[in-house]
């Protein structure tokens, strides 16, 4: 097959329209997907350095999710706290009520008393998050991690909120003196020994609030810090790749100009050969 021998300047004109078109070409791609930089091809510093901020920014993502579940848990362990401390304040009620209370008034009250006391371990009983129960023994623990060093986490050790010895050590009413292992609430005395029993453990509820609390704020403080951290993180990355859509809309037309101004000098340089011709004619 003979070969078609252009002159220099439709040779020139080809080439500046091939590379029109393939910058065209990139800067559609590029308000298509919104990214400047999408492949180390592109640009391998700012794509590696970009990877390496999305990278970071995923793994403290899914450490905020795990603060946030943190949270929720101590929450619960909280609200039950502040149930417990208004069920032993109505014990409490009741135990001064015994004092001047007499027969069947007083077995009503030894009977409500060790009800609402019993109520104490189930409403401990009840209180999980997640399979986890941060107030009905002392053996569970929280662990939350903040970020990718083993030191940076937080553990929350769980307490005994249950009515027994164990934990608030709150002791069953008898309406007399005859029934072992409980408190006589016939006698004035007996009811005094309740009383300061119930306000030990109103101090040990009010320590445990406080405690709590304190962990809430700080996980809540972690959480928000985790959240503006990825968010820069993001950010920093987006700066790296994303595209400037305005720019390159503005880009995309200037290159379609300049392509509809190649295709006319092309046009211009093939007269030429065409007056060559005529002169055949």
């Amino acid at each position: 097959m003979a070969e078609i021998t252009l002159n220099a300047a439709v040779r020139s004109n080809l080439l500046t329209l091939s590379n029109t078109q393939s910058l065209i070409d990139k800067t559609q791609n590029r308000l298509s997907t919104g990214l400047r930089v999408a492949s180390p091809i592109d640009d391998s510093k700012a794509f590696f350095e970009a990877k390496s901020l999305s990278d970071r920014a995923s793994d403290f993502s899914e450490k905020k999710d795990g603060i946030d579940q943190g949270i929720s848990s101590v929450k619960t362990a909280l609200e039950a706290v502040e149930a417990v401390d208004t069920l032993v304040r109505q014990l409490k009620g009741l135990a001064i009520s015994a004092k001047s209370a007499t027969g069947t008034e007083l077995t009503s009250i030894v009977s409500q008393y060790n009800s609402l006391r019993t109520q104490i371990d189930n409403l401990a009983g009840d209180a999980s998050y997640q399979g986890l129960n941060l107030v009905n023994n002392t053996t569970s623990t929280l662990a939350v991690s903040f970020g990718t060093a083993t030191t940076s986490t937080l553990s929350i050790a769980a307490v005994n909120l249950q009515a027994g010895s164990a934990g608030l050590a709150v002791t069953l009413a008898a309406a007399s003196a005859t029934t072992t292992g409980e408190i006589d609430f016939s006698t004035a005395s007996g009811a005094d020994a309740a009383i300061t029993e119930l306000d030990t453990a109103i101090t040990t509820l009010r320590g445990n609030a406080s405690s709590l609390g304190s962990n809430v704020a700080l996980l809540q403080a972690r959480l928000d810090f985790t959240k503006s951290y990825v968010n820069g993180l993001e950010e920093g990355a987006g700066k790296l790749t994303l595209a400037d859509i305005n720019e390159e809309g503005a880009n995309l037309v200037s290159l379609q100009t300049r392509q509809q101004l190649g295709i006319s000098a092309l046009a211009f340089a093939g007269q030429s050969e065409q007056s060559v011709l005529s002169l055949f004619r």
